[in-house]
């Protein structure tokens, strides 16, 4: 079952998680509701930073959960970013994709059902 997130960057320029070749490189809300959205509906973000692991075949398999009905939006709204996720990821899975995209940059307000 889908559920709704709904997130906020309150300083979009240091949303960034600790790895560059990992986190945001967004500008703008369109851009980091895209990018947030191919990091949950493809294993391509999460496949990256395994390989960076001391021991890739021992993380958990679980983390890799993706979703291709993840739908992403984004709002600009003063000098913040709002962001709403609709997905069936499961929120461990959110919030750890979310750390490598912007390590502690964003803000979970509310969740919801879908």
């Amino acid at each position: 079952m889908p559920t709704r997130y709904y997130l906020s960057l309150r300083d979009p320029e240091r949303a960034r998680g600790s790895d560059p070749s990992l986190a945001f490189s967004a500008h703008g809300a369109d851009e980091f509701a895209a990018q947030l959205q191919d990091a949950l509906r493809t294993t391509a973000l999460f496949e990256r930073w395994r390989a960076k692991q001391d021991d890739p075949d021992a993380v958990d398999p679980a983390l890799g959960a993706t979703d291709p009905q993840t739908t992403v939006t984004g709002a600009q709204d003063d000098l913040h970013v709002d962001l709403v996720v609709t997905s069936s990821i499961p929120g461990s899975v959110l919030k750890h994709r979310l750390r490598l995209l912007a390590g502690s940059g964003w803000e979970l307000s509310d969740v919801t059902s879908a």
